[in-house]
């Protein structure tokens, strides 16, 4: 049995979660040797009671572990454990890291500068637009957007990184077999086509109260900053801003109504400190020690902003633009494009943060 199959074993067994896991690695190494250890070597264990002894010491009566890797072979996912190198970085420093990941799609390195958008089932007109548009601008300059997959604010945000040709995930409360909500289903292969569907939970697991708070700190664990669209005071968003709080993350809130229950948990958040959030600049400015300027077009060489892709407009109008402020027309005559295509180009490098406009129309290099 290898040390993966092992804990696709534990994670199968009730009364194990992550952190007993963690405390049995210390004591006895491998996976493999916890199934293997009897009861009494078990409890011997920190941490580990006469209930959790008893449970793994008679696995095998309990788990059909060839089943599940009969499904997960058959289901086309993988699985991921914290050995693994795709094994999302900042996921591996919280206190009750995964088990496993079950992982539709692929996770990539780049994924580490990723930002959360999540928010609540009962979403107004503005909720939407406004995940849609902050989650079209992050990925559109190469940040992952990670979500829940839930009816409103969370299906926002993925449907907005998926229209900008971006990365997203998709992070579930059930099992990875499950699709919750049911009107999700073409949403979830699109997701993992082209970004990745991930859960802890194994095939067969429904959605209840307790997978959705679980899922919050997975959502909450693998990215840099949280930012909460809407919420009210009871809104599982909160509990998510909450995890990454704890975690140490940031977490941004974007105003709404005074009058709008929707907009209660957002303001509050920003009474405790959380960073108001108007314009994906807000997050991004944040941070800045990530995206450095001066390495955008190119890609960080230490890795840690993905490069971004440049169209032949784009570029020809790049090049137009100085160190020197300059008016439209004066970059028209440079770059010999269209004053149409300009305008465009102008838009898209701005998202990029390549191009900074100024008061009266006027275009610079950011310094």
């Amino acid at each position: 049995m290898s040390p993966t199959e092992a804990l696709v074993a534990l994670n199968l067994i009730e009364h194990v979660g992550p952190v007993r896991v963690r405390q049995l690695l210390e004591h006895f190494g491998d996976a493999p040797t916890i199934l293997r250890a009897p009861k009494s070597a078990l409890l011997r264990a920190r941490g580990i009671g006469e209930e959790t002894a008893e449970a793994i010491a008679g696995w095998e009566k309990n788990v059909d572990l060839a089943a599940e890797l009969k499904r997960i072979a058959d289901f086309g996912c993988h699985v991921l454990t914290a050995a693994d190198d795709d094994y999302p970085a900042l996921l591996k420093e919280i206190y009750d890291p995964p088990i496993v990941l079950y992982v539709k799609g692929r996770l990539l390195p780049s994924d580490k500068n990723s930002v959360a958008i999540v928010g609540t089932r009962q979403v107004t007109h503005y909720g939407l637009e406004v995940a849609r548009k902050l989650a079209y601008q992050l990925a559109y300059v190469g940040v992952t957007v990670v979500s829940g997959g839930a009816r409103g604010i969370d299906t926002a945000a993925h449907q907005g990184a998926l229209a900008a040709k971006g990365r997203t995930v998709a992070v579930l409360g059930t099992g990875i077999d499950r699709v919750f909500p049911p009107e999700n289903v073409e949403l979830f292969e699109r997701i993992a086509a082209t970004g990745a569907v991930v859960t802890q939970f194994p095939f067969g697991r429904p959605a209840d109260k307790q997978t959705f708070p679980i899922r919050n700190r997975i959502v909450a664990g693998m990215t840099l900053g949280t930012v909460v669209v809407e919420a009210n005071l009871a809104s599982g968003a909160l509990i998510t801003a909450n995890f990454a709080t704890d975690y140490g993350r940031q977490v941004f809130a974007v105003p709404g109504r005074i009058d709008s229950p929707r907009s209660k948990g957002c303001h509050d958040l920003i009474k405790k400190g959380a960073k108001l959030c108007e314009a994906a600049e807000d997050i991004l400015n944040e941070f800045e020690y990530l995206f450095p300027n001066s390495a955008r077009a190119g890609g960080d060489a230490t890795g840690m902003f993905p490069t971004l892709t440049l169209s032949e407009n784009e570029q020809k109008v790049l090049d137009a633009v100085t160190n020197e402020e300059q008016g439209i027309d004066e970059i028209i005559q440079r770059c010999g494009l269209p004053s149409s295509t300009v305008s465009v180009a102008l838009l898209s490098l701005e998202m990029k943060r390549l191009v900074k406009q100024l008061p009266g129309k006027l275009f610079v290099r950011p310094t």
